[in-house]
């Protein structure tokens, strides 16, 4: 007898629940889309555990009709399509029939239903597949799905769920684009006794959007255009130079009136942003792209949020001109003004009668000869003897022994060698500076923390707040002190010395999904993440003081997140490129 068997119902039906349902917002993302489908107006989603032991969805939709009750659960029963060419026309968010039939392989539930013209509702429970009651009940119009004990019957699959601050926010990141698709319907959502979102009916969009995400409105701009020829109208809601993140959480694509995932439309979105943003840094936007649903592949991924696009590339192309245009016109100027940080923290060490006689050319604007004598060279390197002593000539020993020459468009320092030039990244260097400071301080549990006079107001995101509650003691143990202001906003009182832009650095962290059991290394240099910015004008005292604290830390040549501080250009390079012998 053969190897080979057939699988008995029990087993397919599980095997088919983890396709589909892999944690408590696979739930979600399936109830949800059945209310919407049922035109539902009003929406309450209800969790406790992070959705573990309840996932309650309640809306005022159409209602099931009592002789479906039995048949929604079985696999494959859809009311969305009736012969194969309704796959390459689907104009729904669920359609497949996958979505009760394998929530009730793992679960338990009870669905209660009533349409518009029924007396009264039904009520039906089912628990691991199987069928426990059926019964009229009295309730309004519109459907409540309770599910009880997910994965109590697949206990491998319940161990491999994340924290509940982890699972909880994985639903807000599900739950919050059907918000944003949805505009005129009100949603809440609810964790435990606490409401997470409460959203009521807007007829404007960036209403919408601000309420949600907590964006301020004024910093939101859109466009949108319309392409016969490629059968296609795209709508760009973006977010102008003054929403940033260190994450790309804020961004959602829709195709169709569906939320989907396309690596490449978001990747060339970003790019264009590069044009305004530093690379590692992230805006908020939204995509909305209609095209002929026969161009679009929407069932390739049991998630069905993957799609592939016929003419992908055409589609970018149009995109990006569109997104660059909406930018560059229509973008507001950054309105946070930022401190100087060498205007605070770099104290000059350096006495004028210290300085050299090229100093003072410097500062008269007086060009230096690149070739020297020797005499000048002499005059112009004091460290020249230990310079030409050290045989081993690392980059450090040139860095010791190089003298301040000037600066670059308010981003790079000026170093010169006898033999090299040196360009410093005044951003990259005293982020490595800080960086090393601050990570001693967070060791020994004592660091140098600024009050200030008026707290700094930060607006968090649903998923921000989630992550605030569980790191607010680790904010207060590195100097960040804060307080609750009310669901959507918290204060930052404090923060350490060594940091010069507290609210970026507080967003950096709230990025970061399990700050609680990283080490002081990972802490530090996420604090340190872009809290300092290039465009600063540095002069000849604070460039010396600045190389010579980067000269004192550890890893002088590499900021704390992998970019060089120090680049070199030799003598022998210019001579070449300017075809010397």
């Amino acid at each position: 007898m053969g190897d080979v068997r057939i699988l008995p119902p029990e087993i397919i039906s599980k095997i088919a629940a983890g396709e589909v349902i892999e944690r408590p917002a696979s739930v979600v993302k399936e109830l949800i889309e059945n209310s919407l489908d049922a035109k539902a107006s009003s929406i309450e989603l209800h969790i406790k555990q992070a959705g573990k032991t309840l996932i309650q969805i309640k809306d005022n939709g159409s209602g099931i009709a009592p002789d479906d009750m039995n048949i929604i659960f079985h696999r494959h029963a859809t009311s969305k399509i009736r012969k194969p060419d309704d796959l390459y026309s689907i104009n729904s968010l669920g359609f497949r029939g996958e979505a009760l039939y394998s929530i009730c392989a793992i679960s338990d539930i009870f669905l209660r239903s009533k349409m518009k013209n029924s007396e009264v509702g039904w009520e039906i429970h089912i628990r691991g597949s199987q069928k426990i009651s059926l019964k009229p009940i009295n309730m309004p119009i519109g459907t409540e799905i309770e599910i009880r004990e997910l994965f109590f019957n697949t206990p491998a699959r319940r161990k491999f769920l994340k924290s509940d601050s982890t699972e909880i926010k994985q639903i807000l990141n599900t739950f919050i684009p059907y918000t944003l698709l949805y505009p005129h319907c009100s949603f809440l959502l609810t964790h435990g006794s606490k409401t997470l979102l409460d959203l009521l009916p807007q007829q404007d969009l960036v209403n919408r959007i601000s309420n949600c995400l907590n964006l301020n409105k004024n910093h939101i701009i859109t466009g949108q255009r319309n392409y016969p020829k490629n059968n296609l109208s795209a709508e760009l809601i973006l977010g102008d130079i003054n929403i940033q993140r260190a994450m790309k959480n804020l961004q959602f694509i829709f195709v169709n009136n569906r939320p989907v995932q396309n690596r490449s439309l978001n990747f060339h979105i970003n790019q264009i942003y590069k044009l305004i943003l530093p690379s590692d840094v992230y805006s908020f936007f939204i995509l909305f792209i209609n095209v002929n649903p026969d161009t679009i592949d929407v069932n390739i991924h049991p998630s069905k949020r993957e799609i592939k696009l016929k003419d992908e590339q055409i589609i970018i192309s149009l995109i990006r001109s569109l997104c660059e245009q909406t930018l560059m016109t229509k973008s507001k100027p950054k309105q946070i003004e930022e401190i100087n940080p060498f205007t605070l923290k770099l104290k000059p060490k350096y006495s004028q009668n210290q300085a050299s006689t090229n100093y003072q050319q410097i500062k008269e604007n007086k060009p230096l000869k690149y070739i020297l004598s020797n005499e000048e060279q002499i005059n112009f390197f004091p460290n020249k003897t230990f310079f030409e002593n050290n045989k081993e000539q690392s980059l450090k020993t040139k860095l010791y022994a190089s003298k301040y020459v000037g600066s670059f468009i308010k981003k790079y320092i000026l170093f010169e060698t006898i033999e090299s030039l040196l360009i410093v990244d005044q951003h990259a260097a005293q982020e490595r500076i800080s960086y090393e400071a601050l990570k001693k301080q967070i060791e020994s549990g004592s660091v140098e923390s600024q009050h200030l006079l008026s707290p700094i107001i930060l607006s968090l995101s649903p998923q921000e707040m989630i992550t605030w509650e569980n790191i607010r003691i680790t904010l207060e143990n590195i100097g960040f002190s804060n307080t609750l202001i009310d669901n959507e906003n918290i204060a930052i009182h404090s923060h350490p010395q060594l940091i010069t832009n507290p609210a970026i650095a507080v967003r950096n962290l709230l990025s970061e999904i399990n700050i609680n059991c990283y080490d002081n290394n990972i802490v530090a240099r996420w604090a340190c993440r872009n809290s300092i910015k290039a465009g600063y004008t540095i002069d000849y005292e604070q460039a010396n003081y600045l190389k010579n604290e980067l000269l004192k830390t550890k890893d002088p040549f590499i900021c704390p997140h992998g970019r060089p501080t120090v680049i070199e250009i030799k003598e022998a390079t210019l001579d070449k490129e300017f075809i010397r012998r």
